[in-house]
């Protein structure tokens, strides 16, 4: 009996100091994020300014014996985001059907409105969601159509929002429309025309990128979504790389839906997302899942998934703050002088060629390059099997090229890293 109580007593113990231990780690990454908050300096001043973005990149974890140019796909949380999911997780452990149902679960409110209120929305607006992927299904599969109606995207959406489109055209009858845009697009009333052209006396739902995820193209999102008002067809937002990766907010975009990964570019835990849609539309779209009928008109129907965990979303709040305290604008000036930095030095060798847009407002972080003669899919892997740096291989039927995607948490020493290996494969291939 003495030993059992000598073990209990040591898991009390190890419990508490593991609870402070993470206090602690949480107060000193707080502390970061209203230091980053107080720095003075604009935007554009602060692009270039090593000694504060140091200081941003000792609030993550990352691994150094490797350069993580994928940002785009999914990113890291700060270490300020990571204790306060593990936080809440510990306190869900400890009586579950008390802790998560009856104390964390009631949070997630404070967060949905810091969410709406960084969105620029009600929110009565905001579901929270795992990702990108699923928001947008909620809207392409909350439609109801007839066999023979139409949806239109352009051939360069993101090719699990196809999958699902497909799926709809195979199971219901339903028809997939999809057009070519520009590589790069960079006269937004072509964009809009080229949408325009392409709606039929059929089409009854366009689905659109705010960001194209294999360029970085950014899409002029309100003109469409004006456009389409006019014929009387909705239109989906797809905006999984734009949350919190530039600085703008839903005035600017006017859509009635719109679905991102939190990620990504807000450094959420991973597995969280945000769906929008404007209040009087919520009634008439279906949940993914099954809700009752009185939740028809509330925002939280499409947050009818079973079981899930409070602490990955109770962390997102964590993630707000510590963008708040970088600050958007300057965040946004900070990915696209990364950008700057290796495109403008890789654009010196003329086999070097580039699919995203230079000019500002078409882009942000977010670049796709090729070099010609060279298939983008192993010159991907030779970046990661023999340099340790982390791409994306692209292999489009319009173009192909590797996406590059750094964050705040990049180095210019990582930056020029990957530089100097693009540069080497340019001027003599790829080794055999």
């Amino acid at each position: 009996m003495q030993s059992r109580r000598t073990f209990i007593s040591g898991i009390a113990w190890s419990a508490a100091g593991a609870s402070s231990l993470g206090v602690l780690n949480l107060t000193r990454a707080s502390a970061v994020a209203a230091e980053l908050a107080c720095h003075p300096g604009a935007a554009e001043e602060l692009a270039c300014d090593e000694n504060f973005w140091f200081e941003v990149q000792q609030a993550f974890t990352n691994d150094r014996s490797l350069v993580n140019l994928n940002s785009g796909g999914v990113s890291p949380s700060p270490n300020i985001v990571q204790q306060s999911m593990k936080r809440h997780l510990d306190y869900s452990n400890t009586a579950p059907p008390y802790t998560m149902w009856k104390v964390l679960e009631p949070q997630r409110e404070p967060v949905r409105e810091r969410l709406a209120r960084n969105f620029g929305c009600d929110a009565e607006e905001i579901a929270l969601t795992r990702n990108a992927s699923e928001g947008l299904q909620i809207c392409q599969l909350g439609f109801d159509l007839q066999p023979g109606d139409e949806v239109l995207t352009t051939t360069q959406d993101y090719g699990q929002m196809i999958t699902t489109f497909k799926q709809r055209e195979r199971r219901e009858g339903l028809v997939l429309r999809q057009f070519p845009i520009p590589i790069p697009a960079e006269d937004p009333d072509e964009i809009v025309a080229l949408f325009e052209a392409n709606i039929t006396d059929r089409t009854r739902l366009i689905l659109m990128c705010h960001m194209i995820n294999i360029t970085g193209q950014i899409l002029p999102v309100r003109k469409v979504v004006e456009m389409a008002r006019g014929h009387g067809i909705p239109v989906i937002v797809d905006g999984a790389h734009t949350f919190a990766h530039f600085d703008f907010n839903h005035d600017d975009l006017g859509c009635d839906y719109y679905a991102t990964s939190l990620h990504k570019w807000l450094f959420a835990p991973h597995g969280t997302g945000l769906l929008y849609v404007r209040r009087d539309k919520i009634g008439d779209l279906w949940p993914m899942m099954a809700a009752p009928e009185k939740m028809d008109s509330d925002i939280r129907k499409f947050e009818q998934i079973g079981t899930h965990p409070a602490a990955n979303y109770l962390a997102i709040a964590e993630a707000l703050t510590f963008h708040e305290g970088i600050g958007p604008s300057r965040k946004q000036a900070r990915l696209i002088y990364l950008r700057n930095r290796w495109v403008e030095r890789a654009l010196q060798n003329n086999r070097v060629r580039l699919h995203t847009s230079l000019k500002p407002g078409f882009a942000c972080g977010i670049a796709t390059a090729e070099i010609e003669g060279i298939d983008s899919k192993k010159l991907a892997d030779f970046l990661w099997e023999d340099q340790r740096i982390l791409t994306v291989g692209i292999k489009h039927p319009e173009f192909e090229g590797i996406r590059v995607s750094p964050s705040v948490f990049t180095t210019l020493q990582e930056i020029d890293r990957f530089t100097d290996a693009l540069i080497e494969v340019a001027e003599n291939g790829l080794p055999s």
